[in-house]
């Protein structure tokens, strides 16, 4: 597996397993069924209450820890320096390890800055091996990189072909942070399972769509967790290091960029209360 180095020297594999949005009583099975494909950085959250999931396949797959690269976030309610601080050994209990690989701040609402500090602290005391953020757009990452110790590791964001976060982009490399795709395949918006472009390039490598667009993101170096319950889906999204992208297909896929969230606007005041009050 192709890993990305991060600013503080730990790898990180660039094709991983995510369970958002993934039932907790079937989370386990789908976990194992990702181990068994060969993923290996499994990406879960406080918020999504399926980390117990996560732990119990982990645990049970026989494989040494060391070889995974777990990663969980901490949530609104638990922000703060204190709550995210006692967050945090809850979430390493729920997940059954002694460390998480990577922890990061899931939303930039509350009291980040101390969710930030409790963060460096386990980082400090080894509960943690790298730290982050997620949502984080341009104004609100610049402003934490520029007042917190340890520069964030990743910002995870929502990127695929309609959204590749160009702008912010732009400021993650000035700070050296990895870029972490949620929704590598913008949860089939757009019309993206059917977009010409994406099945034209595909037909030439006799890929998929999603193959495609997964593919397209990790030649720009951006670390995808692509989800899905059904494991030949699993394999097909795994089978991404046979094939590469040329110049011109590459240069095609970067134009459908639009520059705009699929979803959410994290600007808007609306988003804030029901997030805030998720």
């Amino acid at each position: 597996m192709r890993t990305v180095k991060l600013n503080n020297g730990v790898e990180i594999p660039i094709l991983g397993y995510g369970v958002f949005l993934v039932d907790p009583k079937e989370c386990e099975r789908c976990v194992t069924d990702a181990i068994d494909t060969g993923y290996r950085l499994i990406d879960t959250a406080q918020a999504y209450y399926n980390e117990e999931g996560v732990g119990a396949a982990v645990k049970k797959s026989g494989i040494k820890r060391e070889e995974f690269f777990l990663v969980t976030k901490v949530w609104i309610t638990n922000s703060g320096e204190e709550k995210a601080a006692k967050s945090i050994d809850e979430s390493l209990k729920k997940l059954q390890t002694d460390y998480i690989d990577l922890l990061l701040i899931h939303q930039p609402f509350g009291d980040y800055y101390g969710t930030y500090r409790a963060m460096e602290k386990a980082y400090k005391d080894g509960k943690v091996r790298a730290i982050g953020v997620s949502n984080f757009f341009p104004d609100r990452y610049v402003d934490l990189c520029n007042f917190v110790e340890i520069k964030p590791m990743i910002n995870q964001m929502e990127t695929h072909i309609f959204q590749q976060q160009k702008t912010l982009r732009k400021y993650m490399d000035k700070y050296n942070t990895q870029l972490m795709s949620w929704s590598p395949m913008a949860r089939g918006e757009n019309n993206f399972f059917k977009n010409e472009i994406l099945k034209s390039i595909g037909e030439k490598y006799n890929k998929t769509v999603a193959q495609v667009a997964l593919r397209f993101l990790i030649q720009e170096d951006v670390v995808v967790i692509p989800k899905s319950v059904h494991k030949e889906r699993m394999k097909e999204n795994f089978m991404l290091f046979d094939f590469e992208l040329s110049l011109e297909d590459m240069d095609e896929l970067r134009k459908q960029d639009k520059g705009e969230s699929l979803f959410v606007n994290h600007y808007s005041p609306e988003f804030a209360e029901y997030i805030i009050n998720y």
